[in-house]
């Protein structure tokens, strides 16, 4: 992003609208404050000090009252109102966070006549209508939106107080963010896919975030010029706060980063144009795909290159496909197996264990519903997801073996992949014991989103690994991630064979039914602790495209997420 400067905020000097009927209550306990500290004389020092150590001893506790609830919420809103963000910050339990992001609000993000309209409280949770005006040089625009705070007992004293997060101020602000009102450093983006049509977030909701990091990376190279707006700019993943001088495409470092984003135009900029890999048909058919499913995400790809074909969110607020950093469960036993595979572990023919126990670094490992299957192949094993077969061949594995398998093959956790947008690359680190042999089964401390396990089938089609794109880098010159080395013709044959089998006979099989032609696909669910239901995975591929989905708490992914991926690969012919 370029310069997003804020000059010196003006001074409020609007009156405070009367906010619900708890503002008697917030004048009152004004005034109660300046009796006690300005009323009765120095004779009363002793009594005072005596009822105040005995105030100190007593904490409130249990549950909050409405009244608690409904002053908190007010005493906040109105300090905010007037422009008394000493006040309100006073009236969360973080003050000093509050503070700056509160002073930032008129200072930076130039909000003024801000009236805030009290809805009615959901326990403590108290919803809040916004409307205010953005002012910058002499443009203006109306702000409206809706939020909400919740009030809890402050740590120490009991006290109610507004439960403080950046959220509270506006909801697309995460902690670590700013609102800035100037002009933006990053010229509009005219989005196109890859047959000259317009992408726009209102024909493919789930883009929202794409085309907000296509501008942050793109926006000074695609030839347009800045408007003025309000955005949020982001906190950097380093935890530092972007200076407003802008943010650079991230490289995988981690899941939280994000584009920053336009919540208000005050003045059009000229969009520059920019091509994308993305296929309108197939962006679409994505879209219906995980319509009304806010835990599903996918990615559909092209096989041969890499270039990104499709992706789509249930939820539209934070892009699970790219960023999401997720257990994979036993969709990594494609990644697996090629190791096991290479290291003569396994063979697809012959026979391997898979009891229903199996004990390691402390951790009695089983089987879904405790199954086991005797005298069966590796093949069997790897079709009906046996997670004792992969744990069983720990003890001949070194610590590192996974994540070196992970990289050099199938480009994973290098944190450097280039594509366009940020993007959380997969994380496979080194483990021992207990750990290392859940990594095994795609649990322990292995991490990956939707673009990533697309990319692992994608690699298994191909034979070799070819770094997903969302834009071609012939655009910008830029060098895509590649992987050292590849598998042997007789490791890959076997792969695709065991795929193929699972696609056909094992537990991808209702999934894939009617998805004809070269196809091979891996089921995989993944436990998260505190959820009833585990995320389920699917990842497969048919001819040159490759596909991969997840739907968080949505149990099996071959129930799941197998349905999306197989109606991408379907529409993709």
């Amino acid at each position: 992003m370029g310069s997003r400067r804020g000059a010196a905020a003006e001074r409020r000097r609007t009156k405070p609208a009367v906010i619900g009927s708890v503002a008697a209550v917030v004048v009152a306990g004004a005034g109660f404050g300046a009796y006690a500290m300005y009323g009765g004389g120095a004779g009363d020092d002793d009594t005072a000090r005596a009822k105040s150590a005995a105030a100190a001893e007593k904490v409130k506790s249990g549950p909050l009252t409405a009244a608690e609830v409904t002053s908190t919420a007010q005493r906040f809103l109105t300090a905010w109102q007037q422009g008394d963000v000493s006040g309100a910050a006073a009236a969360t339990d973080d003050a000093e966070a509050a503070k700056a992001l509160l002073t930032g609000y008129a200072k930076d993000a130039r909000v003024k006549d801000a009236v805030f309209t009290a809805g009615t409280p959901a326990g403590a949770k108290v919803p809040f209508s916004v409307k205010a005006t953005v002012a910058y040089d002499r443009k203006t625009a109306p702000l409206a939106y809706d939020s909400a705070l919740t009030v809890v007992r402050r740590e120490g004293d009991g006290e109610p107080r507004v439960d403080w997060q950046a959220a509270v101020v506006h909801p697309d602000l995460r902690d670590g963010d700013r609102l800035v009102t100037g002009k933006a450093g990053d010229p509009p983006v005219k989005a196109l896919d890859r047959d000259g049509g317009e992408i726009t977030a209102a024909a493919y909701p789930s883009l929202g975030t794409v085309l907000d990091g296509l501008r942050d990376k793109y926006g000074k190279k695609a030839g347009g010029t800045p408007g003025v707006e309000l955005r949020v700019v982001r906190g950097r993943a380093d935890g530092e706060a972007d200076d407003g001088k802008g943010s650079k495409e991230a490289k995988g470092s981690g899941a939280g980063d994000v584009a920053d984003k336009t919540l208000l135009e005050l003045s059009k900029g000229t969009p520059g144009t920019l091509k994308t890999t993305l296929d309108p048909a197939l962006q679409r058919a994505a879209e219906q795909q995980v319509d009304g499913k806010k835990g599903a995400s996918v990615v559909l790809l092209r096989a041969s290159t890499g270039e990104i074909l499709a992706v789509a969110n249930g939820g539209h607020g934070f892009n699970t496909a790219f960023l999401g950093s997720l257990a994979p469960g036993s969709t990594m036993k494609v990644v697996t197996a090629s190791m096991l595979l290479e290291k003569d572990l396994a063979s697809v023919n012959e026979q391997h264990p898979c009891p229903k126990y199996f004990s390691y670094g402390g951790w009695k490992f089983q089987n879904d519903d405790e199954f086991e299957i005797k005298d069966g192949t590796f093949k069997a094993s790897f079709a009906r997801s046996c997670n004792t077969a992969f744990i069983s061949q720990a003890p001949e594995l070194s610590d590192d073996d996974l994540t070196k398998q992970a990289k050099e093959v199938f480009g994973l956790s290098m944190n450097n992949w280039s594509v366009g947008v940020p993007t959380f690359d997969g994380r496979v680190p080194v483990q021992s014991k207990a750990q290392m042999a859940a990594s095994l089964i795609g649990q322990g401390g292995v991490r990956m989103n939707p673009l990533n396990m697309a990319s692992v089938s994608a690699t298994v089609k191909s034979g070799s690994f070819h770094q997903p794109y969302l834009v071609a880098p012939s655009v910008d010159g830029r060098t895509l991630a590649t992987a050292s080395r590849t598998m042997s013709a007789a490791t890959l044959g076997s792969l695709r064979e065991l795929m193929s089998y699972t696609a056909a006979y094992g537990t991808a099989a209702e999934a894939m039914a009617g998805v004809g032609g070269d196809v091979g696909a891996k089921t995989g669910s993944a436990e998260v602790d505190g959820q009833e239901q585990p995320n389920g995975w699917f990842t497969a591929y048919r001819g040159d495209v490759a596909a991969a989905g997840v739907v968080q708490q949505g149990g099996h992914g071959g129930d799941t997420a197998g349905p999306i991926v197989a109606a991408l690969l379907k529409a993709a012919g």
